[in-house]
Order: structure tokens, then C-alpha cells, then sequence
């Protein structure tokens, strides 16, 4: 298989990890079952899902395991972590361990937590090192595809549970799911997930079009599958051969196509038998020539990140504590959300949690997709966005969702999840870019992973007074809130939070606008450059004949 074809290859497999690694995103599903069996307030369940994003405090380990071990061995180590934070607590949920205290399950969370770091960081690092020239197209595919953990597990409950299967057993399946899938795919990706030196880079235009089209496929198809109820029990178990056909099988024809093409073209040329290339004839006859090479375009690298700096120099910089709080009132606010949104939904008299959870995901999905296909099409189409901007445009609706969401009605329940999914989707997705542009490629993995340590510092104060309030409004009613007074005024909060997040992404903007500026024009003056038809100045030998491709056929030769 040739070195291309590998390429494609490691993004195929780093789609597969993304798209088991979000475990931590299905825990409304089961919180409230774990609640009632754990015996606990809602204070103490807010601290469960704080232990979970706790993890991610420790992910700069991971980042720094990975500038030391081989990329297989930082997949291991991660889940093996998620495997024994999950497992122990599956065997405590299915009573095979007889007793499990609060706090060491909270320990156990907070390893499940961590071990999706470890994972995320290969991820990250193998993709922007194997695409250079098209690190906002390659990081917005593959961790898009993280935003559909949650509407795939959730499918595979639906399919192993029946209607009338109590909660206390789904919560078993979900946390099986949890424990064995990560494992299993960390396993059969540790050949493929790897940097691939496939020496100078070369157009990848059509791969990435075949990418995106099976990506919003993919998407389209998980979007409507939320919306629609179950026409018959079979219905799941469809819901989950689709899924892996789209997300397993199919972005496997872009490396196979890459790999027969590469064939083709080898034997093309084994077959060119006089045909002289033309850097051999440079000096012919003391003709003078300006070649390219191999004749195909040569994709130009992007300009270079504003500062390339560590982390002891990055916590020193502006930029980063404005990025900081920006990620922090907005992503951090909505994945806070999503933690909290089995006991909203109650608390709303909305049964139906799953599907909550599964169009969180599938808009999530989607939102994680946007900015990389933007970024795309704008490029071809000689436009630049510059990423702040971005971020600008995306914390404005998830104020706005916050305070729909004080509206008492179920379709504004629906309504405000799938823009807060999207939204927050989009920010996590725009920041893996973000981060290298301000601060660099070199120190990536962990200058990324001490950004995302906001995560779990908002989701224990947001979640805390969230879960404070709801139990002031529940006046102690057995660690139960009933009627929209339970988050009315944590959403109007929330809301006022993120518009302060806004007017951040606006200085953030003003700030970098320059640099975005004079990487529009560096690209701009490239693809000048590359327009430019070169001159070709050769004296034919005699007895030659030009044909295509800047070859000659020596008569005298034949």
C-alpha cells in the first residue's frame, strides 16, 4: 500500500476512535438510574459528571506521553483506563461487586474521564502531522465523528433492550458499552492510527471530497433518526447496521481507491519504456529548463502559527486567558448542559431522554463538521475566516438557547438542544485549530489539553449551582425537583454568562484580526504564484518528437 494511501489510511482509523470516545457524552442517559441506585442527591450526581470532565485535568499527561511513547502504547494506556473506570462500575450496577462507596466511584469517574484524553490526544497529533495543508479539514471530520458516540450508543440499547426493559438494565448496557468498545477499536487501530511521512504533500482535493460527503451522509441520516420514533423493534437493530456501514465500512473506499490509483500509475509508468522525463533532460543540447515536480502541484503548506511556544510561555499570553474564558463560557457551559440534561428533562415531565440525547449528538456531530466544511469551500473559493470570528458567530445562539429554554414547552426544549449541541460541536471543533494557530503545532498536545482543563472547572461550579438550586426549589422533596422553577434561573444565568463569552470572542477577534490578515494575504500571493504558467525553454534534440507530460521519443532510440 503506497505512503498516501496510509495517510487516508490513519484518518480512517482515527474516525473509528473519535467515534467511540465519547463516552462521558451518554451519561444523561443513565444518571438518573445511577442517582436512585447510588441513593444520592442531585448535589452528589452533579459531582459524579464533574468527576467525569475531572479527568481531562490530567490530560497534559497525555500530551506529554505522547512526545515520549509510541502512539500505540498512549492508546492502550487510555483505554485501559476507561475500561477499568467503566467496568468497576458496571460490576457494581449488576451486582457482581457487593459494594461500592460514592467516593470511589467518583475515583472511578474521574479515571474513565482521563482515559478519553489519552485517546483524543493521539487523535489530534496524527491528524495534524498527516495533513498538514488541510489541519482545519482533517480535525473537523475526525472529531466530528466524537459527537456521535452518545446517538450510537444509544442505538445499540435500543437494540439489545426491549420498550418494556427497566432503566437500571439499560444503565447495565450503557455502561458495558463504555467499558468493551473503547478497548476493542483502541486494539484494531493501533497499526493504522500512526504519522505516516508521505514526504511532500500533494493535492488530496477529491479524497476529501468523498470524506465529506460520506460525513454529511452520515449526519443526515443520524439527524432524522433522532426525530423519528421506532416503526418496529427491528428498527435499532437497522439503526445500527447503517451506522457501521456508514462509519466503519465506507470511509474505507478513499484509502483502497488511493491504493489502486497508486498501482495504476506505477505500472503507467513501467510501461513508458522511452519516455524520457524531463529533469533528465535538462542540460540536453545546453537547453535551459524550469521544471516542477513530478510535474503534479504541489499543495502549499499553510502559513505558519502566530507564535510557535510552549506552555510556561503560553499561560504568559493574553490571547490565551481571553481564549481561555471564551472556551469556558461558552463549549464548557453547553457540555454542563448536556450533563444535567436527564434531570432537565424531567424536571419538565419530558419522558423521553434518549432522544434528547441522541439529537444532542447528531447536531453535535454536525456542528463539529461545519467550520472544517467552510473552511474548505471558502478556501477553494479564495476566502479566509478567520477563527475568532468564528467563535463570535457561535457563542451568540447559545445565549439565545439559554434563555428560549425558560419558555415551559417541549419543542423549545428541542429547539434550544440541537443549537447548543451544534454550537458547542462548532467550538470544540474551531479550537483544535485555534490552538495551533495562536500557539503552535510543536507543543500542541499540551497546550490543547491545558485549554480543555476548563472543562472540568466549569462543569463543577455551573453544575454546582445548578444542583443547588434545583435542590433549593425542591424543597428537600426526596432529592427531586418537579416544574420549570427547578433551572429557570440557572438558564438565565447561563444566557448572561455566554453573552459575556461573546463580547470575549469579539476582543479575541479585534486582537488576531491582524495575523488572520496576513495569512489571507500569504495564501493569496501563493495561489498568484501557482497560477503562474511556468516557461519552458528547451532545444529539441534532433531526432526527437515532443509529446504530452514534457517528454520526447528519440527515433534514434527505437
Amino acid at each position: 500500500m503506497s505512503q498516501a494511501a496510509l495517510q487516508w489510511l490513519s484518518l480512517v482509523a482515527v474516525v473509528w476512535l473519535q467515534f467511540i470516545n465519547g463516552t462521558n457524552t451518554n451519561f444523561p442517559a443513565y444518571s438518573s438510574e445511577l442517582k436512585q441506585l447510588l441513593s444520592i442527591s442531585q448535589l452528589q450526581l452533579n459531582n459524579l459528571a464533574f468527576a467525569s470532565d475531572a479527568g481531562k485535568i490530567l490530560g497534559c499527561l497525555a500530551g506529554l506521553a505522547s512526545d515520549h511513547l509510541p502512539f500505540s502504547v498512549v492508546l492502550i494506556v487510555g483505554s485501559v483506563l476507561g475500561f477499568i473506570g467503566y467496568g468497576v462500575q458496571f460490576l457494581y450496577v449488576s451486582d457482581i461487586i457487593s459494594s461500592l462507596s460514592y467516593w470511589q466511584v467518583f475515583c472511578l469517574s474521574v479515571l474513565a474521564g482521563n482515559s478519553i484524553c489519552w485517546i483524543n490526544t493521539v487523535c489530534y497529533i496524527v491528524v495534524l502531522r498527516n495533513f498538514p495543508a488541510y489541519r482545519q479539514v482533517a480535525a473537523g471530520i475526525s472529531t466530528s465523528y466524537i459527537g456521535l458516540s452518545a446517538k450510537f450508543f444509544t442505538d445499540i440499547v435500543d437494540a439489545i433492550c426491549t420498550k418494556h426493559s427497566s432503566q437500571i438494565r439499560r444503565a447495565k448496557v450503557y455502561l458495558l458499552l463504555n467499558t468493551v468498545l473503547p478497548l476493542a477499536v483502541c486494539v484494531i487501530a493501533v497499526p493504522m492510527a500512526r504519522v505516516i511521512d508521505a514526504g511532500k504533500e500533494r493535492k488530496k482535493e477529491s479524497g476529501f471530497i468523498v470524506m465529506f460527503v460520506i460525513t454529511i451522509a452520515t449526519g443526515i441520516y443520524s439527524v432524522i433518526s433522532s426525530l423519528g420514533s421506532d416503526p418496529s423493534r427491528l428498527w435499532p437493530v437497522i439503526n445500527v447496521i447503517i451506522m457501521i456501514v456508514l462509519v466503519v465500512l465506507a470511509p474505507l473506499a478513499i484509502p483502497l481507491g488511493e491504493s489502486l490509483v497508486g498501482e495504476w500509475w506505477l505500472r503507467k509508468e513501467e510501461l513508458r519504456v522511452h519516455d524520457f522525463p524531463i529533469k533528465e533532460l535538462g542540460s540536453v543540447e545546453d537547453g535551459k529548463i524550469e521544471e516542477e515536480d513530478d510535474v503534479s502541484v504541489e499543495v502549499c503548506q499553510e502559513v505558519g502559527a502566530k507564535e510557535e511556544i510552549g506552555l510556561k510561555s503560553m499561560v504568559m499570553r493574553l490571547d490565551f486567558w481571553i481564549y481561555f474564558f471564551i472556551y469556558f463560557l461558552g463549549a464548557t457551559i453547553g457540555l454542563v448542559f448536556f450533563n444535567n440534561l436527564g434531570q432537565i428533562s424531567e424536571s419538565r415531565g419530558c419522558s423521553r431522554t434518549s432522544s434528547l440525547v441522541s439529537l444532542s449528538s447528531a447536531f453535535g456531530f454536525f456542528g463539529r463538521l461545519t467550520p472544517s466544511l467552510l473552511d474548505y469551500f471558502f478556501s477553494r473559493n479564495k476566502y479566509m475566516v478567520s477563527r475568532p470570528a468564528s467563535l463570535v458567530a457561535l457563542m451568540a445562539p447559545i445565549s439565545g438557547a439559554f434563555f428560549i429554554l425558560v419558555n415551559p414547552s417541549n419543542l423549545c426544549l428541542y429547539i434550544s438542544t440541537a443549537i447548543i449541541g451544534a454550537c458547542t460541536g462548532a467550538i470544540a471543533s474551531t479550537a483544535v485549530s485555534l490552538t495551533s494557530d495562536l500557539f503552535g503545532a510543536t507543543n500542541f498536545g499540551v497546550n490543547h489539553n491545558v485549554l480543555v482543563a476548563n472543562i472540568p472547572l466549569g462543569s463543577f461550579l455551573f453544575g454546582f449551582f445548578a444542583s443547588r438550586l434545583y435542590h433549593k426549589e425542591g424543597h428537600g422533596g426526596g432529592g427531586r425537583c418537579i416544574g420549570m422553577q427547578c433551572y429557570r434561573q440557572t438558564f438565565i444565568v447561563w444566557g448572561l454568562l455566554s453573552l459575556i463569552g461573546t463580547f470575549l470572542s469579539i476582543v479575541l477577534y479585534v486582537r488576531t484580526r491582524k495575523f488572520y490578515f496576513q495569512r489571507f494575504q500569504a495564501a493569496a500571493a501563493r495561489r498568484l504564484t501557482a497560477d503562474v504558467q511556468p516557461q519552458w525553454i528547451i532545444n529539441q534534440p534532433s531526432g526527437c518528437s515532443r509529446r504530452r507530460s514534457f517528454t520526447y521519443v528519440c527515433s534514434s532510440l527505437q
